[in-house]
């Protein structure tokens, strides 16, 4: 009989084989491989929902001259209703106007802008701002922070800095959701180049405005040069930092500096100072922001 002991020895041994296979193969299937899936079959993930909203419902608008429309359709003031950002004008086209439609744009727009405003009048205007709970704001400032009367009272880079990073801290603590769009500061020497030639913008030009480029626009000597390359450098640098410190809000969106680059001409500039956008140049940024706003990536 020892043949059919082993026999049947053999066969527990087969049999206990394969209860140990299948126990650690249980315990296998039941194991964590690290991603939460243990014990059942892995589905793909649902596609995150995108942070950037290209069809805001309401607009705000903080910044300077620029935004308040100053000598676009009325000589030494102020007229909002041309504004790139928030106006109303069916001729410009405003962001807002392209974004909300026309009845929209009365009701769900706010410029918080000012004529003269600085950087350093940015988180004022952005406390403002936020107290509206828009979607988006635009940003457009810098360009005062350059013109001074001397090179040496333009704003420091750092304290633009401190600033800017200061509004963006008071916008998001009054309305972390909202969406923002920054501009970049114009070109101010191709402003300079553009307008030098035309006698009365030049004649204007002498009553002060934006001097460290525009005064004696004439003069080609080495020292005034020198003076319109260091503003040039400081607009290049304010710029840098608008897109570094929008780059840090997974909410802001720079325009890949779409304005600074803009070769503008006579056209785009009021006729009352060769200055300030006309409505023509209001239009021209109004293009700019909506196809910076509604694209599926930001600006490179």
């Amino acid at each position: 009989m020892p043949g059919r002991n082993r026999g049947r020895r053999s066969r527990a041994g087969a049999a206990a084989l394969t209860a140990v296979v299948l126990a650690v193969t249980g315990v296998l299937a039941g194991c964590d491989d690290g991603t939460g899936t243990a014990g059942r079959r892995a589905t793909p993930s649902p596609s995150p929902t995108p942070v950037w909203d290209p069809s805001p419902s309401s607009v705000a608008a903080v910044g300077d001259s620029i935004t308040r429309g100053f000598d676009a359709c009325v000589v030494l003031a102020d007229c909002p209703q041309v504004s790139w950002a928030t106006g109303t004008d069916s001729e410009v086209r405003s962001l807002a106007y392209r974004l909300l439609g026309a009845p929209a744009t009365k009701t769900r727009t706010w410029n918080h802008a000012a004529t003269g405003a600085k950087m350093a009048d940015l988180p004022a205007q952005m406390a403002r701002a936020a107290r509206n709970r828009p979607e988006l704001v635009t940003v457009m400032v810098g360009a005062n922070d350059a013109c001074q009367d001397t090179a040496r009272r333009m704003t420091a880079v750092e304290d633009f800095r401190a600033s800017f990073e200061t509004a963006m801290r008071t916008l998001r603590a009054g309305a972390p959701k909202a969406q923002v769009y920054v501009s970049s500061v114009p070109d101010l020497k191709r402003l300079w180049s553009t307008g030098r030639g035309n006698p009365l913008g030049r004649q204007i030009w002498k009553l002060g405005i934006c001097a460290t480029m525009l005064g004696d626009a004439q003069d080609m000597s080495e020292r005034a040069r020198k003076r319109r390359d260091m503003v040039y450098d400081r607009v290049v640098a304010y710029n840098g930092v608008l897109r570094e410190v929008c780059a840090k809000d997974r909410r802001c969106r720079y325009d890949g500096d779409a304005v600074f680059d803009y070769r503008f001409t006579g056209e785009q500039l009021s006729h009352w100072d060769w200055f300030h956008p006309s409505k023509n140049g209001q239009s021209r940024l109004a293009e700019i922001a909506y196809r910076n706003v509604t694209a599926d990536r930001p600006p490179g």
